[in-house]
């Protein structure tokens, strides 16, 4: 479980280095595409860490 949760870290951490301040709808693709299958991590939740990195934060407390 912790590989996962790291693997899913450093995928957001990536995702919000490279597209903070994108439109929510860029940011929910690259999340939808790079993220490894994770339990608990549904649409709303991609949508929800999507806004912040939208917004210039990195969620991934990186």
């Amino acid at each position: 479980m912790r590989e996962t949760e790291e693997a899913l870290f450093r995928v957001v951490h990536s995702i919000a280095g490279r597209l903070a301040g994108q439109p929510v709808p860029v940011v929910m693709d690259a999340l939808a595409r790079q993220l490894p299958p994770t339990p608990g991590i549904n649409l709303a939740e991609i949508r929800r860490i999507a806004e912040e990195i939208s917004v210039g934060r990195d969620p991934s407390g990186l």
